[in-house]
Formats: C-alpha cells, structure tokens, sequence
C-alpha cells in the first residue's frame, strides 16, 4: 500500500506542476487529462519506481502537441 500512496503522491505532484507550467494554455482539467491519459499507458508495468517521471513526460508531450 505505501507505493501507491507513494505514487498517487508523485502524481498529484506531476498535476500540480503541469497546471502550473501550462497555466497560459491549457485548463486544469486539460492538464488532468493529459496525466490520467498518460498514467494509464503505464497502468500494467510491474516496475512502479519510475512511473511518475514517465508520466510526466509523457503529460508534457501530449499537451505540447495538443498547442501545437
């Protein structure tokens, strides 16, 4: 249980920091789409450690092709 906690932590993290950077140009809802999207591309890997860094990048790809 500590690793989910642990994780559902470090992406409310990754939604908080990507509101905040995308701020200008997308709604929080957008940003939290882009994350939840992102999250369940990883939803079946076995390895949780990294999840949340991955997320994040890919939240960021999918919102920077979204403006652009």
């Amino acid at each position: 249980m500590a690793v989910e906690t642990r994780e559902e932590d470090a992406i409310r993290g990754v939604v908080e920091r990507l509101t905040s950077a995308y701020d200008k140009t997308r709604t929080p809802a957008q940003v939290e789409a882009a994350v939840a999207t992102a999250h369940a591309a990883f939803s079946e890997r076995p390895v949780r450690d990294f999840v949340p860094v991955l997320v994040e990048r890919k939240a960021r790809a999918l919102l920077s092709k979204a403006s652009g």
